[in-house]
C-alpha cells in the first residue's frame, strides 16, 4: 500500500486525487494533506482520510478542525509555510503535488531533495525552477511523474522507448472558451465566461489560464524540462476535442497519441499507480460519436500569451519565471476585476520589463523576487 501525501489536496486536482483514493482503499494511504484556508473541506478530507498530518495556512481560531485533531492526535501545523513544513517529511511513498502557482516550487524541491516519488501537477515548479530540480531528479532513483494530462500522455507516449528516438512533440490544447469568439469583443470579456471551460472541470486559475492560453505556454516550458527538449522540438497544435492529450513523433516519423475522455482522475490514477496500470470506470470513449478530430494552429492575436513566452525564451534569464510569478497575481486582478481580459498581458510585460536579467536565479533569489513581484502588483 503506497503512503501518499497530498499538497493542495482542497483544489480541484486535491479533491479528484482524493477520489482515487477513495476508490482505491486497499492500494493507497493518506499519511498528509495540506491546503491554503478551505478550512471545511479540509476538515471534511481528514475525518474521512484520517492522515497522520495536516497543514494550513489559514484557519480561524475556533474552528472545530483543530479540536478534532486534537481529541486524534494528528499533527495540525498551521501558518504560510504550512506545505513547505509537511513536504519535509520523508516517511511517504508517494507526493501528489497539486499547489497552484509558485508556493508549490518549496514542496517540489523538498520532495526531490528527499528522493521521494513525485507526482506532480504544480508546473510553475519546473517553469521556475527547472534548471534546479531536474538535475536533481536524474541523480535520484526516485521518479518524477507529471499529471497534467498533456505531460502525462507525452510520458506514456514515451515510457518503453530508447532516448535518442524522439523527433517531435506535439503538445495540443483546446483553445479554450473563446476559440472561435470575434476578436473586437475580447475587452468585454468577463471572469465568469473565461472560467467556463468547453471540456475540463478544472481550477480558476488555471481555466483562465488556458482561456489565454498562458496554460499552454507554461506547459511548453515544462515540457522542454520534462523531456530534455529544446522549444523547437516542441508543437503547439489546437485540438478543439480535447481527446488527443499529446503526441510524439518519432525519428523513423511515425507517431504515437494518448487518447482518453477529458477526465483528469485518469492521469492522476495513472501517477499514482505508476509503473502498472489500475482498472477504472471514469468512462470510454466512443470514435462513432467523436465523428472527427480537429487540428488548428494557434493564432497570436487570439492568444498573444503564446508569442510573449516565445520572445522569453529566446531572451532567456529570469523573464519566463518573470512572467510565471507575474501571472498568479495578475490573474488574482482579471478575477476581481480589477483589470480586463485584455490587460493581462500587457501587464505582464510591464512586470517583466521592470525585473528582467539575464540571470538564472538560485531559489532563494526567485522566492526574493516572487515577493518583490507581490508588491509591485498587490
Amino acid at each position: 500500500m503506497k503512503r501518499i501525501a497530498i499538497f493542495g489536496s482542497t483544489g480541484s486536482v486535491g479533491t479528484q486525487s482524493l477520489s482515487v483514493v477513495n476508490q482505491n482503499q486497499n492500494k493507497f494511504e493518506i499519511i498528509s494533506l495540506s491546503c491554503n484556508h478551505n478550512a471545511d473541506l479540509l476538515f471534511e478530507q481528514t475525518k474521512k482520510f484520517m492522515p497522520e498530518k495536516i497543514g494550513i495556512n489559514k484557519i480561524s481560531a475556533n474552528h472545530p478542525l483543530k479540536d478534532f485533531c486534537k481529541k486524534n492526535n494528528i499533527d495540525l501545523i498551521i501558518g504560510e509555510d504550512s506545505s513547505n513544513i509537511l513536504s519535509q517529511y520523508k516517511d511517504i511513498d508517494l507526493v501528489i503535488n497539486a499547489i497552484v502557482g509558485t508556493d508549490g516550487l518549496i514542496p517540489t524541491l523538498n520532495t526531490v531533495n528527499n528522493n521521494i516519488e513525485l507526482a506532480l501537477s504544480n508546473k510553475e515548479s519546473l517553469v521556475l525552477g527547472g534548471h534546479i530540480i531536474m538535475p536533481k531528479v536524474k541523480e535520484n532513483t526516485a521518479n518524477l511523474i507529471p499529471v497534467d494530462s498533456e505531460h502525462s500522455a507525452i510520458f506514456q507516449c514515451l515510457h518503453g522507448e530508447q532516448a535518442n528516438v524522439l523527433k517531435k512533440i506535439i503538445l495540443t490544447g483546446s483553445g479554450g472558451p473563446f476559440l472561435k469568439r470575434e476578436l473586437n469583443t475580447f475587452n468585454s470579456i468577463s471572469p465568469e465566461e473565461a472560467l467556463k471551460h468547453p471540456n475540463w472541470n478544472m481550477g480558476q486559475k488555471i481555466s483562465i489560464d488556458s482561456a489565454t492560453m498562458m496554460n499552454k505556454g507554461l506547459e511548453l516550458v515544462e515540457a522542454m524540462w520534462l523531456f530534455d527538449v529544446s522549444k523547437e522540438d516542441i508543437e503547439i497544435v489546437i485540438h478543439p476535442e480535447s481527446i488527443i492529450h499529446s503526441m510524439v513523433q518519432f525519428i523513423d516519423d511515425s507517431y504515437k497519441a494518448h487518447l482518453g475522455i477529458p477526465d483528469m482522475k485518469i492521469p492522476i490514477q495513472y501517477a499514482m499507480s505508476f509503473p502498472g496500470r489500475i482498472r477504472s470506470d471514469y468512462g470510454s470513449l466512443n470514435f462513432a460519436d467523436i465523428g472527427q478530430f480537429t487540428f488548428l494552429k494557434p493564432d497570436y492575436l487570439r492568444y498573444p500569451a503564446l508569442e510573449l513566452l516565445n520572445e522569453l525564451i529566446e531572451k532567456g534569464g529570469n523573464r519566463i519565471p518573470i512572467m510565471s510569478m507575474a501571472n498568479d497575481y495578475i490573474v488574482n486582478q482579471f478575477l476581481n476585476k480589477k483589470i480586463i481580459f485584455t490587460e493581462m498581458v500587457n501587464s505582464l510585460e510591464k512586470v517583466i520589463n521592470e525585473f528582467e536579467d539575464n540571470s538564472s536565479p538560485p531559489i532563494e533569489d526567485l522566492l526574493t523576487l516572487n515577493e518583490q513581484i507581490k508588491l509591485y502588483l498587490v
